[in-house]
């Protein structure tokens, strides 16, 4: 079946990357972007599809609900991938009504639109119910903490979270998992790694670190920094998601993980480093960034400024991803070596993109 595809949130990070890789595998399928443009959402994180004839853009808000029928009905939409969401832990933890409103009852809306449209509206008419597929993006942080030596998040951990922001991403779980046992909506959920790589908004770990280091900044660490984070590259991520929706079980769920297991204190290090060989193995950049005084140095680690420890921190997350592997034949194409040069790169080459965020 050919797929016509409502992506929300497809001007975020996440989002937009899964937008170039389906438009460049699948050329020939519709997608239409639904996106509020908040803060984390830049129009500009489109400009490599926004000429393409199969896309879409529309400004709008998931909670909605009318403009969502309105979408699925008249473009004939058979899909829907749901990214949209506030996702900054600490963002959740200043000011979580944003988190409740747009995490819980914004998925509540996109799900009561694809009921209408595809469920209820051809059952009125005698029909049989639209072909259809309502994914969900969620987060391995709905799973809580683990200590040092617990086996990682399978997809039968119990749930924990301990963030308003993972609090509001386990809600809209099992609002979707409701709403395929109680009215057969076709649904699917993954639960993925922390994502890495372009258009990655700079007030998360990587991109702020390396932006910071670009501008001479303090590179905050909280706590001690050996709270551990699983990462996955978000191609890899999208590519994940692919075989979820074409191939995962209807009512399922899938873990979508890289086994790559780092703490936070060596992710900085690491990023140091490349960027000091960076700088010395090209002149340019120096001309490019005069303010990355440290990194021309070569000693961008004593910008490492350890800060007050995050509230209700979680110390530990790491994704099995057996299952995913096992029944879709899922595997990563990069390792955390090859994708943060890649993401590094990125940032060194686009800094048009990212300095006025910045600002």
């Amino acid at each position: 079946m050919k797929k016509r595809l409502l992506v929300t949130g497809g001007a975020g990070f996440i989002g937009a990357n899964f937008v170039h890789y389906w438009i460049k595998k699948y050329p020939d399928d519709k997608v239409v972007v639904l996106d509020a443009l908040t803060y984390a959402g830049n129009l500009s994180n489109l400009d490599p599809v926004s000429d393409h004839e199969s896309f879409e853009f529309v400004h709008g808000d998931i909670c909605d609900t009318q403009l969502v029928e309105q979408l699925l009905r008249d473009k004939q939409l058979n899909t829907i991938v749901h990214f949209a969401a506030e996702s900054h832990v600490d963002r959740s933890i200043t000011g979580p009504d944003a988190f409740i409103e747009t995490n819980i009852l914004g998925t509540y809306s996109l799900l009561k639109a694809a009921r209408k449209v595809w469920l209820e509206e051809p059952k009125a008419k005698g029909e049989a119910a639209l072909p259809h597929r309502f994914h969900h993006v969620s987060t391995d942080e709905v799973y809580g903490t683990l200590g040092p030596n617990d086996p990682a998040f399978h997809e039968n951990t119990p749930y924990a979270p301990n963030s308003p922001y993972s609090a509001s991403k386990a809600a809209s779980d099992h609002l979707v998992r409701a709403y395929h046992h109680t009215y057969g909506l076709e649904v699917t959920t993954s639960n993925c790694s922390n994502n890495y790589g372009p258009y990655h908004f700079p007030e998360k770990l990587i991109p702020l670190i390396i932006t910071n280091i670009l501008r001479n900044k303090p590179l905050p660490v909280y706590g001690d920094g050996k709270q551990v984070r699983d990462w996955l590259y978000v191609e890899d991520h999208a590519q994940g998601i692919d075989l979820v929706i074409r191939k995962g079980v209807i009512g399922d769920s899938y873990n979508i993980g890289g086994h790559n297991e780092w703490h936070n204190i060596d992710i900085v290090k690491l990023v140091c480093r490349l960027i000091n060989s960076t700088f010395k193995e090209n002149e340019l950049l120096t001309a490019k960034y005069p303010e990355a005084i440290a990194a021309i140095n070569g000693n961008a680690e004593e910008l490492i400024t350890y800060v007050e420890d995050r509230a209700g921190h979680d110390r530990r997350y790491a994704i099995d991803a057996t299952k995913t592997n096992r029944d879709l034949n899922y595997k990563p194409c990069e390792s955390f070596e090859s994708g943060i040069k890649k993401t590094l790169d990125w940032y060194l080459e686009n800094n048009s993109w990212w300095s006025p965020l910045v600002k």
